[in-house]
């Protein structure tokens, strides 16, 4: 093909000695090629004597030692996989003649027909010599079994990009399986080489490796289960370091490292060594008992709930507060025509004017949740961030859709502050002179709590004073600031409020867990620990520990500043202070999405940490959503033991829990799966690691509020239930996931969630007075006939 180039010539023979432990001892003789030239027709003939020479050996055991040794015999065949641009049949066409040229070429004659390739006939014309009728017989079945190497040898950056036909490379090992399964009639096969590679500066804690290498057995392991694919062997490419041909020392693909500098030059095990010495041992990926499903029950009190961050406040002014009259004209133009001079008197606004408060109430109720946590716009309420101006239109809207839910006996949990993209979630006058930067801003958010508590307080039982301060985006003098007008607030509403009021208040803290990328290393778990630290024990451990910060942080910083290249302030707690932040709060909160892999090495730069020295690592086994959230319920169960571990038997309430999905598929299965599992693991913590669980609230609403994070998708001003919404209420009927075993739960008697039942509790005063309408007409009826009777009698 004159496209390719010209090209030097390189050939590798070599046979490999193995043992196939699954069916017995046989050994099996694997002769290793790979030809990569310049020029088309020399390697054309050097493939054409390569495939005549391998026929020849495989001929020559076969006849002769065959009969006495028992053994097989292939050829070793490297190759890519590779998906279409598009799915045309042109692009698809492209990938077959992709994987023709550089697998077919050897496979097509060996496994087949004797023939290579129509498509690399059609392209190489005279270029390709031809097997004589003899040649092809002689050819044709010379493998015992079908010898693979993927991603050793041919690689993204070794393959020609003219081989790939303008397609997409990819590293879907299972694809390729079922392919070479179809394509060459369902041989055996044996990977005699497969693994990928990592930066040569990567030294024992190879993480990156140990997740290729994962992907590449599972998806062995789901060729062999779910498509049929009869793979009877697997080998990791390579045993140490080395030196990688064009790469030289500048990768490394080594289960043991070796230190190239060095005089001895010792083989010293790597992350990735133990890890396949723990997969042989286990023969693959055994589920693991902690990974199981469990039956039962949450306590009858549990909190079952659902998070809108911002509910929409919508104060358009009902038609019944119209004080004007009209009339219809039914001749002419068939609309109401307003009657000038006329009006009616003007009467109170009433919570049932407000239309979208009703709607949204009707939609928790038919979600079945008992609690409902949102955040109020401090901007909204007081424009000037103080008492100087009230919006008492979003105040009254705020009022009546408290006190709506609890009406339908549907608890309200109301965060004070959200910190927003649109001036930090702050009145325009605070953010404009440093926000929480600025200490007056503590004194600001301590008068905002205030008047809310007064306000809103005798509905509000439940109350957050910040929700989800995002710590990466935060200074340490924020922080500060945070923590203290946090610890304010909770103590204004302890002294003045609780008492009255009866309610409950904390902080909600996001805290996502954080697993360490080599389970085998140390210094990847010392990586993890300090990073929960500065996520989540910045702000935890005042609050919930001693009133100051983590160790960890003033000792690392410490050492960061030290050494002269930042300059990092963690401020100091007066004694008074720490006393204040100590011990304000009722429960401990959590928001909890996904879990993140922490490495030491550092791998690659635009994923690794400077500040806190930590390598972001993906596993690419996990389930992803589409914004690339991993899906790992066990996380949860993890952080909600390590809350218990740190600040001990303390309430915990899941205050936000949840994960984004397609929003052009009608199902969003990938979320009924996700709070499935996430639930199922906060059972787990509830009922085997005694974690004093509460609550669980489902994230979010609607998509209106939050794009593809609703259970209710938003259309065209219209509400649309989503398969997870349906889900997320059979699990709160159940309360939880009772089996037949599970014993019945005696639970206080509950408000049937019914709409008559529900007219009725809501309508109490329209019953009464409807009531006292109807006896009043029944005595005055008797009363009438009673006298009409002795009227009668008397003119009798």
């Amino acid at each position: 093909m004159e496209e390719m180039g010209e090209r030097d010539l390189k050939m590798e023979v070599g046979y490999d000695l193995t043992e196939d432990t699954n069916r017995g001892k046989h050994p099996h003789a694997v002769l290793r090629g790979s030809l990569s030239g310049r020029n088309p027709s020399k390697e054309a003939a050097a493939r054409d004597s390569f495939s005549k020479a391998h026929a020849k050996v495989w001929h020559l055991y076969n006849d002769h030692f065959r009969p006495t040794q028992g053994g097989q015999v292939s050829i070793a065949l490297s190759s890519h996989w590779i998906k279409p641009q598009a799915m045309t049949e042109q692009d698809i066409q492209e990938c077959q003649k992709s994987l023709d040229f550089v697998l077919g070429w050897f496979a097509k004659p060996i496994f087949i027909d004797g023939d290579y390739p129509q498509s690399m006939k059609n392209n190489l014309s005279s270029l390709l010599p031809e097997f004589s009728d003899a040649e092809k017989m002689y050819i044709k079945g010379t493998a015992d079994f079908f010898a693979l190497s993927f991603g050793a040898t041919l690689s993204f950056q070794l393959l020609d990009s003219q081989m790939k036909f303008h397609q997409l490379e990819s590293l879907s090992l299972r694809q390729l399986l079922y392919w070479i399964n179809r394509e060459y009639n369902k041989p055996k096969i044996f990977i005699v080489e497969n693994s990928w590679f990592v930066s040569g500066s990567t030294k024992r804690d190879d993480a990156k490796y140990i997740y290729y290498l994962k992907k590449f057995i599972m998806e062995t392991l789901k060729a062999i289960r779910y498509d049929e694919v009869d793979v009877f062997g697997y080998t990791v490419w390579s045993l140490m370091d080395g030196f990688e041909w064009h790469r030289g020392y500048s990768i490394r693909r080594g289960l043991f490292y070796v230190d190239f500098q060095s005089h001895d030059k010792k083989f010293l095990p790597k992350s990735s060594a133990l890890f396949y010495q723990k997969l042989i041992e286990r023969n693959g990926f055994p589920p693991l008992p902690e990974n199981q499903p469990v039956d039962g029950k949450f306590p009858c009190d549990f909190a079952w709930g659902i998070v809108d961050n911002y509910i929409q406040v919508d104060t358009r002014p009902s038609q019944f507060l119209d004080t004007n009259v009209y009339v219809w004209d039914i001749h002419h133009t068939k609309k109401l025509i307003k009657v000038d001079g006329v009006v009616t008197p003007k009467r109170k606004r009433h919570c049932v004017d407000f239309a979208a408060i009703r709607l949204q109430i009707l939609l928790l109720q038919e979600m079945h949740v008992t609690h409902f946590h949102f955040s109020l716009k401090w901007s909204l309420i007081l424009p000037l961030g103080n008492l100087s101006q009230i919006n008492h239109t979003f105040l009254h809207y705020y009022q009546c859709f408290v006190s709506e839910l609890l009406r339908v006996n549907i608890t309200p949990v109301v965060a004070l502050w959200q910190p927003a993209a649109e001036n930090q979630g702050l009145p325009v006058v605070l953010a404009k002179y440093g926000a929480w930067e600025n200490p007056e801003t503590i004194q600001a958010f301590v008068e905002y709590a205030k008047f809310c508590f007064k306000n809103l307080g005798h509905h509000v039982k439940f109350w957050i004073t910040m929700n989800e301060p995002y710590m990466r985006n935060l200074t340490y003098s924020a922080g500060h600031n945070l923590l203290k007008a946090h610890a304010k607030a909770w103590h204004l509403y302890d002294k003045e409020f609780r008492r009255s009021q009866k309610g409950k208040i904390s902080i909600a803290l996001q805290a996502d867990w954080v697993e360490p990328a080599c389970p085998f290393s140390k210094n990847d778990q010392e990586v993890a620990d300090r990073v929960l630290e500065f996520d989540i024990g910045w702000f935890a451990e005042p609050i919930f520990g001693n009133g100051d910060y983590p160790q960890v942080m003033r000792e690392w910083l410490r050492q960061r500043n030290s050494i002269d290249l930042y300059n990092f302030h963690l401020p100091y707690f007066s004694e008074e202070e720490k006393k204040l932040i100590q011990g304000s709060f009722d429960f401990f909160a959590l928001s909890h999405y996904t879990t993140i892999l922490v490495d030491w090495e550092k791998e690659d730069a635009l994923k690794y940490d400077d500040y806190l020295q930590v390598q972001m690592i993906k596993d690419i086994t996990w389930l992803n959503s589409p914004s690339r959230a991993a899906v790992v319920p066990w996380g949860l169960r993890k952080m909600l033991k390590w809350v218990k571990s740190k600040y001990g038997d303390i309430p915990v309430y899941i205050i936000a829990n949840g994960i984004d999905d397609d929003q052009n598929m009608g199902q969003d299965k990938l979320r009924v799966y996700y709070i499935q599992n996430y639930i199922n693991e906060a059972l787990k913590a509830y009922t085997l690691d005694n974690v004093n669980l509460q609550g669980y609230f489902v994230y979010s609403f609607s998509d209106r509020t939050a794009p593809k994070y609703g259970l209710y998708r938003y259309i065209a001003n219209q509400y649309e239930p989503k398969p997870s919404m349906k889900h997320y209420r059979k699990i709160i009927d159940n309360n939880g996931f009772p089996s037949s075993e599970t014993p019945d739960q005696l639970c206080p008697e509950m408000l049937v969630l019914c709409p008559e039942c529900n007219l009725f509790q809501t309508r109490k005063s329209l019953f009464a007075f409807i009531s006292f309408i109807f006896f009043a007409f029944i005595v005055t009826v008797f009363f009438i006939i009673y006298y009409a009777k002795r009227v009668e009698r008397r003119y009798k």
